[in-house]
């Protein structure tokens, strides 16, 4: 079987014979109940392949729709005008980036439609175009934007450089509004709703199905469709990967499955990463390996928020429909596709965010690390193996002597909010030896407990960051942490550590048993 990995363009994907999830049925219903729509998903999503199969569709490109959903539902086929534009071809790192690549767009579509006399801003040069292309085939216009949202993100971190892009980025869509009578559909697509409200402040008939329950299976690909078209290749898996076929659809699952874009719907698995473990026949961490989240990265460290609120975060519809972007991350985080929707309370009608699966949890942690931490990613992937060998085997003073280089050379700037610095460091090492080891932790008041479990060893530790390590311990006497333990059969320490707010650095631990 050929995968679409990479594969964002659907004439090439039908013509060559690659894997189609058929998605036209919903396409189809798309088109006929709508006319302006915005859809945000995560990156590697299917959100390209969405809008080429929208162009072949509109383009009136029959033959490639055989066997499909939609040839029995079409009975027209016409062809429109289709004007796509792709904002993800660049970096725009400089203030006429944005610019460059709306002109060379407009110098395409002008080149087939004719450029009118006065059309001197990229706005009405789009007016134009929209006009002309409409009058010229004698049907109405389709627009397709693909991540508009691209040099929003890029930007994050240059307020003045951010701001002109959001202000072309709305006079060019505020076209869209202004010629409605030459418009038959739009569709723009991003990984997140950043700008949102700003740019298309304009454009109140553009219809959000983000969180529309209609539409949630748009993009990414569900449990049933995995069976309906990967069943043979599901066994295959299972064989290479010497398990059985119920353990490799546990696996699957677990790994790739979990993002729910609105409440009370099924799981959607991520299509880049499920493709690639069929294709290379290995479960593998592949979404995180196309690209890094830099700009969540500046969002969590700008705002100085702490990690651990994200693994179990409680917020509002407006909230995730909102974009703050600027102060606030977790709407932006939610949109890329880091946390999903994990419960809903009718009641107070709050949501439970959370990470939708291993791959994301796991692959975040992992890119957060040396962002936070005195290491690079390969040492601190090597460093994470260490901890997890050290645990094992009772290693403790080598622990606690390799957890210390985390913190050296801890930036000057860092020191006014010492406590959640050293707070989310931990969290993160933690987390990412909770995949090896069993691991429970809560965070208060500036203050750290933590458990883990290995076959042979349990260690109960406390963390002061305004105290000693001997008034750590004793805490973790006085108040019975280790008692549910006492009687399990395997061997108990009781760790109490401090930090120095002279050093930046642990200062010193005390081992009991």
């Amino acid at each position: 079987m050929l995968y679409p990995i990479g594969i964002q363009n659907f004439d090439k994907l039908r013509q060559n014979g690659y894997l189609y999830i058929d998605k036209t049925e919903l396409i189809y219903r798309l088109v006929k109940s709508g006319s302006y729509y915005f859809l945000s998903r995560p990156r590697r999503f299917g959100k390209s392949l969405l809008v080429s199969t929208l162009e072949a569709y509109f383009q009136g490109k029959r033959e490639l729709f055989a066997g499909l959903a939609i040839e029995k539902l079409e009975k027209e086929w016409k062809e429109y005008p289709v004007l796509h534009l792709d904002l993800n071809i660049d970096k725009y790192q400089r203030a006429d980036s944005l610019d460059v690549i709306l002109n060379e767009a407009l110098l395409s579509w002008e080149r087939e439609y004719g450029k009118g006399e006065g059309e001197a801003t990229l706005a009405l040069r789009f007016k134009g175009v929209i006009r002309r292309a409409c009058e010229k085939k004698g049907q109405r216009v389709v627009i397709l934007v693909d991540e508009y949202d691209k040099p929003l993100l890029q930007a994050i971190g240059n307020k003045p450089l951010q701001e002109e892009f959001r202000g072309t980025l709305k006079a060019f869509y505020s076209v869209l509004k202004t010629m409605d009578g030459y418009i038959q559909f739009t569709l723009l697509t991003g990984g997140t709703k950043f700008g949102k409200v700003s740019v298309f402040s304009d454009l109140n008939n553009l219809k959000d199905i983000s969180m529309d329950k209609r539409f949630v299976t748009l993009c990414g690909i569900t449990e049933q469709e995995i069976h309906n078209n990967l069943e043979d290749e599901l066994h295959k898996l299972a064989a290479a990967q010497g398990v059985t076929y119920e353990e490799i659809c546990v696996t699957l699952k677990e790994q790739y499955d979990g993002y729910h874009f609105a409440t009370d719907t099924e799981g959607i698995y991520n299509p880049f990463s499920l493709l690639n473990a069929f294709d290379q026949q290995c479960i593998g961490s592949y979404w995180f390996a196309t690209g890094t989240p830099t700009y969540l990265v500046e969002l969590l460290k700008g705002t100085r928020y702490n990690l651990e609120n994200m693994t179990q975060v409680e917020t509002t519809m407006s909230v995730l429909n909102n974009v703050y972007g600027d102060d606030k991350p977790i709407p932006v985080i939610f949109q890329s596709g880091y946390l999903t929707i994990k419960d809903y309370d009718k009641e107070f009608d709050t949501y439970t965010l959370g990470f939708p699966n291993k791959e994301v949890e796991e692959g975040f942690m992992e890119f957060l690390l040396p962002c936070y931490a005195h290491t690079d990613e390969t040492e601190s992937q090597f460093s994470i193996k260490q901890f997890v060998r050290e645990i094992r085997s009772g290693r403790i003073d080598d622990f606690f002597c390799r957890l210390q280089g985390f913190f050296a050379d801890t930036p000057y700037e860092l020191v006014r909010d010492r406590e959640l610095h050293y707070q989310n460091v931990l969290f993160i090492v933690f987390k990412l030896i909770g995949f090896y080891v069993k691991a429970e932790y809560h965070t208060s008041q500036g203050r750290i407990d933590l458990v883990l479990q290995t076959d042979k060893y349990v260690y109960v530790m406390e963390f002061k960051l305004e105290g000693t390590a001997e008034e750590a311990l004793k805490q973790i006497e006085d108040k019975g942490y280790s008692l549910p333990f006492r009687s399990d059969g395997r061997k108990l320490y009781k760790i109490g550590v401090n930090f120095s707010a002279e050093t930046r650095n642990i200062e010193k631990w005390i081992v009991a048993e």
